[in-house]
């Protein structure tokens, strides 16, 4: 049967949101994910932290169902996740292909395709969810732009538009507010805010460790789950350095948390800082933090 006229799968009640069991993902022999556990329930917000390499997208493909497990099984509201289309997914930004002819309008309207069907037309009502997103985003100024005309910070409420018109009841954000200012990172947490309010379940892959800290838990990850609680237990110097390596120190700064690296293992560790001033710390202060308590 050819896309969008098959039946989605139904929501079974009382089912988590997304639900996995000792899913593993290889890729010619390469382990992506290794036995990954756990639950998201409705209008949990959760943050998934893991350096660079980790299985964070590929993680966000077996959700969504664009990737299929080795082994183990992923479960969105008790079926599996092939078509879906309650699943909102707004990738990196450097996954998507900017100059594709595309208006600011059209990338919303995408997002009821698969509630549409794929050869009919868009009606009234999707008219009217399409321009009360871009409303709610602020983006109806720029709805006949071309995509790849826009900022940064533009192009990403673009997609959370395209999530709110498709009433989305899971979403998944990798990396949403890498290279925002800050009024755009403001917009995207309001929005998120308001989605959590309306029961929808959350996922978010972030270095930002206060964006992290804000949310109601932190899923650690290298591949394995290494940790699943609330941010409070899990960013500290000794659970980040799970993943992270043991040349890792977490700073309270008077604008939010950064995490520092040794000087002298600068090229082997991201700097994860999610403010700017934590910059100016001197080298000296990072490797003695590493003897006192997170």
């Amino acid at each position: 049967m050819p896309p969008f006229t098959r039946r989605p799968p139904a929501h079974h009640e009382g089912a988590p949101t997304v639900q996995l069991d000792t899913v593993s993902v290889r890729y010619s022999g390469v382990t992506a994910l290794e036995e990954i556990s756990f639950c998201l329930r409705a209008g949990e917000q959760v943050a998934v932290v893991g350096p660079n390499g980790a299985g964070k997208s590929t993680l966000f493909h077996v959700i969504v169902g664009t990737i299929k497990p080795s082994r183990g099984q992923a479960r969105i509201y008790g079926s599996g996740p092939r078509d879906h289309i309650c699943i909102g997914y707004v990738p990196q930004r450097k996954s998507i292909d900017w100059h594709f002819p595309v208006t600011v309008r059209d990338v919303v309207l995408m997002g009821r395709v698969a509630k549409i069907g794929f050869l009919r037309r868009a009606g009234r009502r999707d008219h009217a969810l399409v321009e009360q997103a871009l409303a709610e985003v602020e983006m109806t100024d720029l709805a006949n732009r071309q995509i790849g005309e826009l900022s940064d910070g533009q192009k990403q409420r673009v997609f959370l538009a395209r999530v709110l018109a498709q009433e989305a009841e899971l979403v998944l954000l990798d990396e949403p507010l890498t290279a925002l200012d800050v009024a755009s990172q403001e917009a995207v947490r309001g929005i998120l805010q308001r989605l959590r309010q309306e029961g929808v379940g959350i996922l978010v892959a972030t270095h930002d460790l206060n964006q992290a800290a804000s949310y109601d838990r932190v899923l650690l990850l290298n591949r394995r789950l290494l940790a699943d609680g609330p941010p409070q237990a899990l960013l500290t110097t000794e659970m980040l350095s799970l993943a992270y390596g043991t040349h890792l120190h977490i700073l309270e700064t008077p604008t939010g948390i950064a995490m520092l690296p040794d000087a002298c293992c600068m090229d082997d560790v991201p700097r994860l800082t999610a403010t700017t001033d934590s910059a100016g710390v001197a080298p000296t202060m990072a490797r003695r933090m590493n003897t006192e308590p997170a």
